[in-house]
């Protein structure tokens, strides 16, 4: 199983970054996919996630309005477009696959099946 994160990079406040990860090994369709993140000195927070068919989609409250967690299950990859970026968003942001719907509302603790190698976002003021 492979996760393979991009499209982070350095970006000014109020800008806009779109990542993507792309998922092979496992049936795509059936996965809750979540995007995470972890800045320095920071545990490692999950910023949104979406059950297979994207009925169920949760967002951490610093995130909602400016952040959207999207699929393509024909491409078998999740997309996380960050818009309004905030330095406190900077982080390096991980894709993460769960077999269980339930990982969408998980607890902080919970540890997703599969995680991507993640993907670094600055944002500069």
């Amino acid at each position: 199983v492979q996760l393979q994160a991009s499209g982070g990079g350095l970006v000014q406040v109020g800008g806009s970054l779109r990542l993507s990860c792309v998922v092979s090994g496992l049936n795509f369709r059936s996965y809750t996919m979540g995007w995470f993140r972890q800045a320095p000195g920071k545990e490692r927070e999950r910023v949104a996630a979406m059950n297979w068919s994207g009925e169920s989609i949760e967002y951490i409250d610093s995130v909602k309005g400016r952040f959207t967690i999207s699929r393509d299950n024909a491409k078998n990859t999740v997309f996380l477009q960050m818009n309004s970026l905030k330095p406190e968003d900077t982080a390096v942001y991980y894709c993460g696959a769960d077999q269980f719907e339930s990982a969408v509302v998980a607890g902080p603790t919970y540890d997703y099946d599969y995680w991507g190698q993640g993907t670094l976002v600055t944002v500069s003021s």
